[in-house]
Formats: C-alpha cells, sequence, structure tokens
C-alpha cells in the first residue's frame, strides 16, 4: 500500500511516518512546505490512501489561512477526483471550525471541499476535528499547553499560568495515529450525525491538575515515589513529559546506603504497592536477622550464592534454602518468620529486593531477632 501524508513535517505527521515505517507493507510518500500544491497529481499516482494533515494555525498574515487550509485542501480534493480513483481521505481538522474566527472558518471551509468530494463521487472522507493533541515531538511554546509545561517543567523553567481552572480536553497523539491506520487498514468509518469522527479515549483535565501532575513527575526522581503511570491519561502524560527530557536529564541518581556488608539502594517506591530496591553482600556477609508482623518481602539473587534461613516465632520450627544467580527463583519471606540471608560464594552477591510497603523510618515493622 501507498499513502500520501500531507503535512508530513508536523507534529501528527511526524509520529504516523514513525508508526508508518515499522509497516512493510506501507510506503510513504511525502508532501511538505517544500512542495507546490501543483504537484499533488503527480504525487497521487498509485497513492490508496491520503493523510491530509497539512495546515496552518499560526500565521503571520491571516490570509495563509486561506492559502494553507482552504487552496491545498482544494487542490488535494481536485487532484483526487482527477485521477479517477476513489481514494480514502483522513483530514485533521480542528475543534476551532465550529467559531467565526479566520482559523476556525478556514478550517470548517476545507472540510466543506472534502465532503463536497465525498458526496460528488463517493470518495470515502473521514474527518476528525480534532482538540489539544498532545505527545512526543510536539513543539513547545508554540501552541500545545501540554507540550510547554513538560518542557519547561522538564528543564526547571517558570511556567505562566493564566487561568488555572480552565478544563482542557485532551488526546494522545498515540490514539490519534491508531485510529488513522486502522482506518487505513480497512476498518469502518464512525462518524458522528454531523459528519464527524473521534478520537477515544478523550480526557477532561483542569489545567491546575494537569500542572500538578506534571510537576509530580519531576518530584518523582527526588522522593522516588512513582506515579500511576501504568493507564489511561496519566501513563501518556508521562510518555509525553520524558520525551522532553534533555539528555543530561536521561540519568539520576538515587541513595546508596553502605556498611561492612556491603550496599543497599532504594530504586522506587509506589503509592500503594511497596517499593523495589536492590542491596550487595561481601563473601560470609549476613544481612536480616529480623521479622515483621505484616510486611512481605520477595527476594531474587541477580548475581553470587545466597542462603536463606527462617525460623518460626511460636513453633521454633526452622528452614533453610540455598538459591543463586543462576536460577531465577523467587524468596518470599512471610510474617512470623524471622529470617536472613548469607552470601556463600567467593564474589560479591547481588540482590533485588521488592516489599510491600514503602519503608517508614517512624513504624518499619522491622524487629531484630537473630536465627
Amino acid at each position: 500500500m501507498t499513502v500520501l501524508v500531507t503535512g508530513a513535517n508536523g507534529f501528527v505527521g511526524k509520529n504516523l511516518l514513525l508508526h508508518l515505517a515499522e509497516r512493510r507493507d506501507v510506503e510513504a510518500v511525502c508532501f511538505t512546505r517544500q512542495h507546490e500544491a501543483a504537484q499533488l497529481p503527480s504525487l497521487l499516482h498509485g497513492v490508496d490512501f491520503v493523510f491530509h494533515l497539512a495546515g496552518v494555525n499560526r500565521p503571520d498574515d491571516p490570509q495563509e489561512f486561506v492559502t494553507g487550509n482552504v487552496e491545498l485542501t482544494g487542490a488535494l480534493c481536485d487532484a483526487i477526483a482527477g485521477c479517477g480513483r476513489k481514494v480514502p481521505v483522513v483530514y485533521t481538522s480542528s475543534t476551532q471550525a465550529a467559531f467565526d474566527n479566520p482559523y476556525g472558518t478556514s478550517k470548517r471551509a476545507a472540510e466543506n471541499l472534502l465532503f463536497d468530494l465525498q458526496r460528488a463521487g463517493g470518495t470515502p472522507v473521514h474527518v476528525f476535528r480534532l482538540t489539544n493533541v498532545f505527545g512526543k515531538l510536539c513543539r513547545p511554546n508554540y501552541n500545545s499547553v501540554v507540550a510547554t509545561l513538560c518542557h519547561n517543567v522538564a528543564r526547571d523553567l517558570p511556567i505562566q499560568i493564566n487561568d488555572q481552572n480552565v478544563l482542557l480536553s485532551l488526546v494522545y497523539v498515540d490514539d490519534v495515529v491508531e485510529r488513522f491506520i486502522q482506518l487505513m487498514d480497512g476498518a469502518n468509518g464512525a462518524a458522528d450525525r454531523e459528519g464527524f469522527e473521534t478520537i477515544t479515549p478523550q480526557y477532561t483535565i483542569a489545567l491546575r491538575d494537569l500542572t500538578r501532575q506534571i510537576q509530580a513527575f519531576r518530584e518523582s526522581r527526588s522522593t522516588l515515589i512513582c506515579e500511576r503511570v501504568g493507564v489511561g491519561l496519566t501513563k501518556a502524560l508521562y510518555s509525553t513529559y520524558v520525551s522532553y527530557l534533555p539528555t543530561s536529564s536521561f540519568v539520576y541518581q538515587v541513595p546508596q546506603h553502605g556498611d561492612a556488608r556491603g550496599v543497599f539502594v532504594e530504586m522506587m517506591k509506589t503509592p500503594d504497592c511497596g517499593q523495589f530496591s536492590y542491596f550487595t553482600a561481601h563473601p560470609g556477609a549476613t544481612r536480616g536477622g529480623h521479622y515483621h508482623h505484616s510486611k512481605t518481602e520477595k527476594f531474587l539473587v541477580i548475581k553470587g550464592q545466597a542462603r536463606f534461613r527462617f525460623r518460626h516465632l511460636v513453633s521454633g520450627d526452622t528452614f533453610e534454602l540455598i538459591t543463586s544467580g543462576d536460577r531465577a527463583e523467587i524468596v518470599e519471606t512471610v510474617p512470623g518468620w524471622t529470617h536472613d540471608i548469607t552470601n556463600m560464594g567467593d564474589q560479591e552477591m547481588i540482590v533485588m529486593l521488592w516489599a510491600n510497603e514503602v519503608f517508614d523510618r517512624s513504624k518499619p515493622d522491622t524487629y531484630a531477632c537473630p536465627i
């Protein structure tokens, strides 16, 4: 399949092309600002699908709204009509098309040209009135509040908020691209009564909450408490935030505590699922020698050979096992059993550790009790 992407150098275009490049069955033809509208008929030769992403939104001269949005779309419609094939089109319009400002008027006129093309010849047309698309590769300090916040917060630059209570509607660029590719691959359109396609999910968030969330991403490096970045808007925002980190911030240090036995390093803490750490132990060194009432732990020996010993606090029953970095084997500590771990090898031992709660020095639930 061959596709034409207008506005290929734009924010959505760059993300789309990255995804298309992963497909061996798709070849992309690009139309950028370096091209003329008159070149569209030749660029359409052999094209099976069009992503019309090009447009003008912040020109120096308002007349550019007409040239870049209306006239370019008209030229594309003429080229498709003239090629003799019903080449489907995805068009990125804007929610501003519902308003009578110069930008909105030009986007609405472009929509109408595409709908006319659809009515006249049956060409499939999918028009998306997008709102506040965010994600990687978006230009900061331009027309995306998310990009600007992420860029400035990641660099400790000042941010300016005029109305913290304003509600924003956001869509994530990967969700946009996913839907576009579904349509390219033959999925049915899902236009509303007015003929417009929508992107799901669409998120709503107050600007103050958006700002706090992005600042919390930065602060997590010092608190070690990771935000809930596994699903939904927080996941998308975190992926966006880290994409704006300068290369000097790709790495950061975490606390390291050392003694005669080795070192103990806390890597990451979670709001409600404990924390991850690792520790080392020199040959012959023993760690632990304590019990917990409620805290549980999982140990994974990464390197070396370890002996785990357990003693039940009431019955006095004992248990011992040997494990090593050669086996992917989790050892779980159990409340009510005192336990320790000894490096039985002749090299440094490295052990990953997960505890089901964040360590609280005021209430550690850790009580010394030798085996």
